[in-house]
Parts: C-alpha cells; sequence; structure tokens
C-alpha cells in the first residue's frame, strides 16, 4: 500500500532521518525529518499552470507548531492553536528566504509549503528540522526548483564552534556569558544562501569562521536529500521560461532615455515619480498585444535593473550620487518627546524611525507559551512601518510578518547589550515608529533603539549601530558591495546584508541572497565594509549623547532586594495578607520571585524606603548586643513586653528595667511608653530576653559597668 523511502544518517550529537511514501500522499511532495526525537512534517504543493496576468511568485510558507508534539495542550478559552505565534512566523519567514531565488527564473506558478511539528524532544529546535524537511519536500516534488539546500544551527564557547547547540543553551543568551553566538545558517551545495544571528560582540573573523563552519556542516545533509531524491523523487515539472526577449527590446527602445534620466534624480520623492512617468511613456508606445502581455511588468523591471545595475559597476558612483561604500548623511536627536521615559529621533538620508523607550516592572514582563515551555521576557521590541512613510496609501492592521521579522532582528541586534536583570531591574520596550523609508528601517530601529535607551537612563554597555549592506553581481563576475542601500537598490540588487553592532563586535547578523548564493570572499569584503559604515554611524549617533542621562522623573523607580528562601512565605503572608498590606501602607509596588528576590517600585522615593523597612522588619534578625528603640505593648507582674524589632516582641524582665528593686513594672512603665533597650540573648525555649537598665534612656548608650579597683 506505501512505498516508503527512509534515508538516514549520524549528524552531530543526533540521528537525521529524512521519510517519505507513507503520509500525505496526494502532495507533490511529502516529507518527515526527525532529528533526536524532534520530527517535521513538510508538504508542497504547485499550481500546474500561471494564473493570467500574474508577475510575481506567489509563494507561500507556513510553519505550524502543534502543542500536542510536546505533549501540551494550548491555553486559553478555545484550548486549540489559535493565530501564529511570533516563533512560528519568524521561522515561516526563515524558510521562505532560502528557497525563494531558487526556483527557476520565470516560474511564477502558486506554489504552498507546510511544515507542521509532529514530535518535539525539547532538546533540538524544530526550525532547523523544518527547513531540511520543505528543501526535501520540494527536492522531490517535480516542481522547479534548483536545489537543494540544507541548515543549521551554530553556537560559540570558548572559541569552539558547536554544531546544533541543544535549546536550553540557545535560551536567553544575555543570562548565558559562556555561549556567544545562535546563528541560523541555509545554503546549498556551492554558497551560502541566508544567514541569521544574534551574536555577543563576534570580530568579523569569528562570524566569517561560523558561516564556513555552518556550511561545511551542511553538505552530508544535501548529500542525504538527493540519495533521497534519487530514489523518490517525482518527475520534473515540464515548465520552460517564456521568452519575452522581444518585449524587453520593445521597452528598452521605447524608454531607456527616459529611465535613465529618472535614475539620475537624486530625491527619491522625483525619482519615484519620473521612473512611474518613464513607465507610461514606454506602456505609450507598445502595440495593443504588447500592453497585454503578462511579462510587461518584468520587462519594464529588468529595464530598471540594468540601467541601475550596470551604472554602478561601471562608474562605482549610485543613483543618489553616493560612491558605493558611503554612507548617507545622519542627524540624531534625543528626549524630543517630553512625557516618555526615553525618545529618540534618528534620521539617515530619506529613512527615520522616532523609537520611544517605556520602563516597567516586573508585572509588564511578557508571558511566552512555547513547545519547550513558558517563560518571560523583560525586553521587548516592536516595529512599526505604516504606509505614509513611504508616500503611499494602504491597509492599516495588524503587525505582518515584515513588521515581527524586522522588530527580531533590532531586537536581536540590541538585547547584547542590555544591563543584567540584577543591576537594572526593570521591564524594557522599545517601539520604533518608521516615519520616513528609503531602505533598512530595521538599521534605523537599531540605531534609534541605542539612544533612546540611552536617553531612558538605561546602562547599555555600549551603543549599537546597524548598517544595510547590497551587492550588484553581474553574470561576468564584477561585482559591487554597496553601503547604507536605498529601496531601489534592495529591490533591484542582488542581496540584503545587515550587520549590527558596537565597536567591539557584531550582535547581529541577517543576509538574505535573491541568486544562487555568494563566495566567502564577497561576505569577507562585504563585513569589512560593513564594519567600517557602522563605526562610522557610531561616531554620529554619539554626538547626540554625552555622558549619562538622567533618569526620567516619569519612570518608575525600583529598588532590589534579597531575601532567604525561607522567608520568602513570611513576606507574602497567609493568602498574600502581608504583602498586600505593604503595598497598602507604602503605595508601592511589590514582587517577589522563587529566588528571595523581591522588586519594589514607585515613582516616590519614601514609598520605596517604607515597604522596604516593612518588608526588612519581617525578614531581618535581631543581633545580640544590639540596643534598640521599642514600645511597651504589655505589662505583667514579672516585667514588661516590648515590641523592638518589627513585629517582634521580647521581654524586659522586671529585675532588668532599672538598677533597683521595684514592686510592679508599672511604678516606671506605662504601655505605649517608648524605651530603649539591649537585646541580651535568647533563652532554652527561643525566647526573647531584654534589658532597659544596661542602657542610658536618654541618650540609648550602653551603660559601661564600672571595674573595682585593684586592692
Amino acid at each position: 500500500m506505501f512505498n516508503e523511502v527512509k534515508k538516514s544518517m549520524q549528524w552531530g550529537e543526533e540521528t537525521l532521518t529524512l521519510e517519505t511514501g507513507k503520509v500525505a500522499r496526494q502532495a507533490d511532495g511529502s516529507v518527515i525529518a526527525t532529528y533526536g526525537e524532534t520530527s517535521v512534517m513538510a508538504n508542497v504543493t504547485f499550481a500546474r499552470a500561471q494564473k493570467p496576468g500574474q508577475d510575481f511568485f506567489p509563494l507561500t510558507v507556513h510553519y505550524n507548531e502543534k502543542y500536542y508534539a510536546a505533549g501540551k495542550i494550548p491555553g486559553g478559552f478555545f484550548k486549540r492553536e489559535a493565530r501564529p505565534t511570533e516563533k512560528e512566523t519568524l521561522t515561516s519567514r526563515l524558510i521562505d528566504r532560502p528557497i525563494r531565488p531558487l526556483f527557476v527564473p520565470g516560474f511564477k506558478n502558486e506554489v504552498l509549503v507546510m511544515c507542521t511539528v509532529l514530535s518535539h524532544d525539547l532538546v533540538n529546535d524544530p526550525d532547523m528540522v523544518a527547513m531540511i524537511a520543505a528543501s526535501a519536500a520540494l527536492t522531490i516534488s517535480g516542481a522547479p526548483f534548483m536545489g537543494p539546500i540544507a541548515a543549521c544551527r551554530v553556537g560559540f564557547t570558548d572559541g569552539e564552534y558547536i554544531l546544533n547547540p541543544e535549546i536550553d543553551d540557545m535560551q536567553d543568551l544575555k543570562n548565558n556569558p559562556d555561549q556567544r553566538l545562535d546563528l541560523v545558517v541555509a545554503g546549498t551545495k556551492d554558497a551560502v544562501m541566508m544567514v541569521e544571528s544574534e551574536a555577543y560582540e563576534l570580530s568579523e573573523e569569528e562570524m566569517l569562521g561560523a558561516v564556513k563552519f555552518a556550511h561545511d556542516h551542511i553538505q552530508p545533509v544535501i548529500d542525504l536529500i538527493i540519495d533521497l531524491a534519487e530514489t523518490a523523487a517525482k518527475e520534473p515539472f515540464d515548465f520552460q521560461p517564456v521568452d519575452y526577449s522581444d518585449l524587453s527590446a520593445a521597452v528598452k527602445k521605447a524608454g531607456e532615455k527616459e529611465m535613465r534620466a529618472a535614475f539620475a534624480i537624486r530625491d527619491k520623492q522625483e525619482r519615484t515619480a519620473a521612473v512611474a512617468a518613464a513607465r507610461e511613456t514606454v506602456k505609450a508606445a507598445l502595440t495593443e498585444e504588447q500592453l497585454a502581455d503578462a511579462n510587461l511588468g518584468s520587462a519594464l523591471k529588468g529595464l530598471e535593473a540594468s540601467i541601475l545595475r550596470g551604472d554602478v559597476v561601471k562608474t562605482g558612483t549610485r543613483i543618489d550620487g553616493r560612491k558605493t561604500d558611503e554612507i548617507r548623511d545622519i542627524v540624531s536627536q534625543t528626549g524630543i518627546l517630553p512625557r516618555t521615559h526615553g525618545s529618540a529621533l534618528f534620521t539617515r538620508g530619506e529613512t527615520q524611525g522616532l523609537v520611544v523607550t517605556t520602563l516597567g516592572t516586573g508585572d509588564d514582563e511578557q508571558f511566552i507559551d512555547a513547545l519547550h515551555g513558558n517563560f518571560k521576557s523583560n525586553f521587548l521590541l516592536h516595529y512599526n512601518f505604516p504606509p505614509y512613510s513611504v508616500g503611499e496609501v494602504g491597509r492599516v492592521g495588524p503587525p505582518g510578518r515584515r513588521e515581527i521579522g524586522h522588530g527580531k532582528l533590532a531586537w536581536r541586534a540590541l538585547q547584547a547589550v542590555l544591563p543584567a536583570a540584577t543591576d537594572f531591574p526593570y521591564t524594557i520596550r522599545v517601539v520604533s515608529e518608521i516615519t520616513e523609508s528609503n531602505g533598512s528601517s530595521s538599521m534605523a530601529s537599531v540605531c534609534g533603539g541605542s539612544l533612546s535607551m540611552m536617553d531612558a537612563g538605561v546602562p547599555l554597555k555600549s551603543a549599537v549601530a546597524g548598517v544595510a549592506m547590497g551587492l550588484i553581481l553581474e553574470e561576468n563576475g564584477e561585482y559591487a558591495i554597496l553601503s547604507d542601500i536605498l529601496g531601489d537598490e534592495d529591490h533591484l540588487g542582488d542581496m540584503d546584508f545587515k550587520v549590527a553592532g558596537t565597536e567591539a563586535g557584531i550582535t547581529s547578523l541577517q543576509m538574505d541572497i535573491k541568486i544562487a548564493g555568494i563566495t566567502p570572499e564577497i561576505m569577507e569584503k562585504a563585513l569589512a565594509q560593513a564594519k567600517a559604515g557602522r563605526l562610522h554611524i557610531l561616531g554620529e549617533m554619539g554626538k547626540a549623547i554625552s555622558g549619562a542621562q538622567e533618569f526620567s522623573v516619569h519612570a518608575p523607580r525600583i529598588e532590589t532586594m534579597q531575601v532567604p528562601t525561607d522567608k520568602i512565605r513570611e513576606v507574602i503572608g497567609s493568602g498574600g495578607k502581608v504583602i498586600r498590606e505593604i503595598v497598602e501602607v507604602s503605595g508601592a509596588k511589590v514582587d517577589i520571585n522563587d529566588e528571595g528576590i523581591i522588586k519594589i517600585a514607585s515613582p516616590n522615593a519614601d514609598s520605596i524606603k517604607k515597604a522596604y523597612d516593612m518588608i526588612w522588619s519581617i525578614v531581618a534578625e535581631p543581633e545580640e548586643g544590639a540596643v534598640y528603640t521599642g514600645t511597651v505593648v504589655k505589662i505583667v507582674d514579672f516585667g514588661a513586653f516590648v515590641n523592638f524589632f518589627g513585629k517582634r516582641d521580647g521581654l524586659v524582665h522586671v529585675s532588668q528595667i532599672e538598677n533597683r528593686r521595684l514592686n510592679h513594672p508599672s511604678d516606671v512603665l506605662k504601655e505605649g511608653q517608648e524605651v530603649k533597650v539591649k537585646l541580651l540573648g535568647f533563652d532554652d525555649r527561643g525566647k526573647v530576653r531584654l534589658s532597659m537598665k544596661v542602657v542610658d534612656q536618654e541618650t540609648g548608650e550602653e551603660i559601661k559597668e564600672e571595674k573595682a579597683p585593684e586592692a
């Protein structure tokens, strides 16, 4: 009934298995990839015909995590998987980016790739397994896919690269000083296609070494996919790209002069209008048949690309007049919003980000429900890209894949320099509002986010800047690497290579390729050019921040204190009674965790001190021999009980009240009276023994016994 094919190999510490032929047999390609005990099923289907008028490649990738894979039931009212989580969205993008350029040029049929996590061993991240499964399913599907690709994750500890480190090793890197890298690389047999990373100030050499290490270690996986395809692949789909060279020639003849003049305009708005006018000039010169051709859009894009690309490679001058390694003018401003905790306006050429920082307490931390467990995040970065930022009208709704991806890239770049939670116990939320865009708004978010947090008084280890690099690679092998790319250069170029970091090293690297990969030589040169650009931007940013920044008067103050874990119950009280009383009396917000770390937050310093003192009186132990000021709370025949330390009472025996015999303690004491007492110690039953007579009741000084004169 089943025509099963299974291939396995040892890869790193685990066995990687690819199998097909048993499940989802009506899909064009279906592969279940298993690494350790993590299994992901990838199913591929593609349309056999292009939709009429289709002028782009409609590839859709969905990555879905099923809670049953980890033996969990989803939370919430409906108890089923709902809208995609951030991890699912980011992984869908991760799979899409390296496979999209590998479809045969001109193929515009709909393609759907669905990856479903079936089993998760809580050790091996399913995102890598999904990329491999998707590549294998595409390779055997018969679609015109020029793969396969493979992918892996790389860690970096003690100068050594680690293949596919465990999930726990990659979790919360900023609190794991031994682990300095979380790098994902996808590539073909010959070249790297995609890089995504979170790093902790790695040098360019260390980062390049990690990419090369990854590319070397995915080669056996590519061989395994080829081995599977030799047995299980379907007949290749008979696809021949449409030859529209005559149309391209007609488009070039009709509008090359106008298009070249349009691209010579340096202002984006004027250039965009001129390009649109040049397009209309071209269309006016074409026949009805040519205008109806579905490849007209591709022909027009080809004309634009040839002008932009050819001029840059030949002359080294770009459409806005810059040299290939030149960064646009930068203006940085901080503190521009009066009531926010921190704000910055970062402008680089025609790209601008208004970035705002808000500081909160532990109550503001984000709860993240993941397959491998629930955890909290105290650093949030949200990126918004409204239509007006590019002078357009458009739909405004919840964040899409692009917004989530760009926000996560900026988050990765900045979290490497955040202070430890024990040093700065705040929840930090950074929001980047892109107000203008013409190239790399994600890197503007990194620069603006760094400035905004510094303006809020966040003690960052150092400032972070980011720059987007581009590539134009001609068929004859000539190429140009472009620093700080424009939107047009991104759209018509071959690479989007984003590098963020400090003066000391790289904190994030993301690379997307629109061609069949790049060589190590090009990547090495791009990294070196990016470093020069990054250092220049950091210098410009430094003009906006000088010296230590004042903490916003509108932000909550937070003080932390550590109490013994066996005292946690006393601080909370039965049913939370004690901690509620502390909050009500002091007016401060109090948060305590299982390790006994207490955060006290309030804009009012007196409220914090009051709460601190109340907690200290509960958890602190009185010191034997110390003098305390107390209050008489009860008088009995044999002495008086004095409240002297928080809620702690002790007995002053009648013999310890004064240096004379008393008939009754009430002769000299009354309830509510303030007295000075010395803690003598504890009796056999743990009861407190206090003394008044050894303390001067006026000064609070201990009365020293005078020694008798020697005979």
